[in-house]
This record gives structure tokens, sequence and C-alpha cells, in this order.
């Protein structure tokens, strides 16, 4: 007699769990997406480099100590510098964008 109480009310504890977790995933497709903030700029470069062009290329604020822009562009130039099989030509918009930043622009453009 006991045998089919508790067969019963296992199955009854599986149903309850299915149910939940059923409504969970509901719940959880149902919920408003958050767009992901993007870590590096993805777009093509202008003609000529601006300082908003400068920031989104090192990945820091227009308006930021010249430490942050070394720091950044250490950062960056890590990551795509040519000797460590990285393009010559991001290599050159990097320093732009350092030079921009740091108010050194002596030329207008890169020398790609």
């Amino acid at each position: 007699m006991a045998t089919p109480m508790i067969a019963g009310a296992a199955v009854a504890a599986a149903a309850y769990a299915g149910r939940y977790g059923i409504l969970a995933w509901q719940a959880f497709k149902a919920r408003p997406r958050v767009p992901r903030m993007r870590r590096f700029y993805e777009g093509g470069f202008q003609s000529a480099m601006t300082r908003r062009e400068a920031a989104l290329i090192l990945g820091v604020r227009e308006s930021v100590v010249a430490e942050k822009v070394k720091e950044a562009h250490r950062r960056v130039m890590v990551a795509n510098h040519p000797d460590a099989g990285g393009s010559h030509y991001l290599a050159s918009k990097i320093n732009e964008a350092k030079e921009m930043m740091l108010g050194k622009s002596k030329n207008t453009g890169s020398a790609f």
C-alpha cells in the first residue's frame, strides 16, 4: 500500500519540477534583449582623422588624460603590432590616433 503512494508522490514531484522548468524557460525567452557593448571600433576609417575617431580606435573617451591614452595605445598595439602578425596599415592608424589624442599631430594622414 505504501509503494503506490510513494510512486504517486514521485510522479507529482516530477510533474511540478517539469512545470517549473517550462515556466522558467518561457520567462527566460521572454526577457528583453539587452544590446551588448562592443569593445573595439568596427567602422571604416575617415579620410582625415578626427578626435572622435581617434578615441574610438583607442577605446577611450574623447576627454581622457594622456596617461590613459598611452595605456590604451599600448593595449591596442599589442594586439595589432606588425611584428606579431598585425597589419602595418592598422598600426599606422593606431599611432595616428595616439598622436591626435595627445595633440602631437605633425602630419595629417598615415603613411598609407
